[in-house]
């Protein structure tokens, strides 16, 4: 194996002229490359990355209330309909975006984990290992309440069942069956994705969560650069920087990061004229 074979496999052997493509079938070879390595001592590969990063960020969907509201509405008409399936996935759905979780944090939610008396979740099996508690608003605690006393009579109430389930002995709901429901939506097909991605995601439900946060912050005077430590902390972020990457700049939010940086100047050439 020599660096200039890689390099030819990886861009001339590849379906898709794309420089991407290109990369991600060198990282293929690269592990190959240390066994191989072990064996012939003459082993080659490119060093650096000839083609640039394997990964890119494609940009998510940022949702409109409108569209939250069609998605939450459509799932109520989810069949069979006098299952607990429809509430399951409608408060589900809602629950993603009030409060930006991930989808595998909701569908690992326990009923000890919900405290409605107190408004809030306890977050155990979070993406790092971490624990966290997220607070809730008292809209979101109604409609849980709600959904909580309708799954109760289907299912059981031993507190380590799980919150959202299909099931009478309250197992958990598997990613796939929640994914499926959410294709199933109208809307999947119908809201005219505005990111990257072919379709709009469950996913993009958590990035739409942290983009209109920052608009309301935007809108109240707050000041993002404290505030965002909480909100990193709330989504279950290791680092403020991982909730950067959340953020996209839709024209509703630049529009009021503009209107914001155009009262800091006058009010520093106010300032100073004076």
């Amino acid at each position: 194996m020599t660096a200039e074979l890689c390099v030819e496999w990886a861009r001339d052997e590849a379906r898709i002229a794309d420089p991407f493509t290109w990369a991600r079938r060198l990282d293929e070879l690269r592990t190959f490359s240390h066994f191989l390595a072990g064996i012939d001592a003459a082993t080659q590969f490119p060093s650096g990355s000839p083609f640039g990063r394997s990964t890119r960020r494609l940009s998510p969907h940022i949702y409109t209330s409108a569209e939250i509201q069609r998605i939450v509405d459509e799932a109520t008409m989810l069949r069979p309909t006098m299952s607990l399936r429809p509430a399951t996935f409608t408060t589900m759905f809602g629950l993603l975006a009030a409060t930006g979780l991930r989808i595998s944090e909701a569908l690992a939610l326990r009923l000890v984990d919900t405290d409605l008396s107190t408004g809030q979740l306890t977050i155990r099996t979070s993406k790092f290992g971490g624990s966290r508690l997220v607070p809730l608003h008292p809209t979101t605690v109604q409609a849980l309440g709600r959904y909580l006393a309708r799954r109760n009579h289907y299912a059981g109430s031993n507190e380590d069942e799980c919150f959202f389930t299909g099931h009478p002995d309250g197992r958990a709901i598997p990613y796939t069956t929640a994914r499926h429901a959410f294709t199933r939506l109208p809307a999947h097909k119908d809201i005219r994705p505005r990111g990257g991605h072919p379709r709009v995601r469950i996913h993009d439900l958590r990035h739409t969560f942290v983009c209109h946060r920052l608009m309301l912050w935007l809108e109240q005077g707050i000041n993002i650069d404290n505030a965002i430590m909480a909100l990193s902390t709330y989504v279950g972020h290791v680092e403020p920087k991982s909730t950067y990457w959340y953020m996209e700049a839709i024209p509703e939010l630049m529009a009021l990061t503009s209107a914001r940086f155009e009262r800091a100047t006058q009010k520093v050439g106010g300032a100073d004229h004076a």
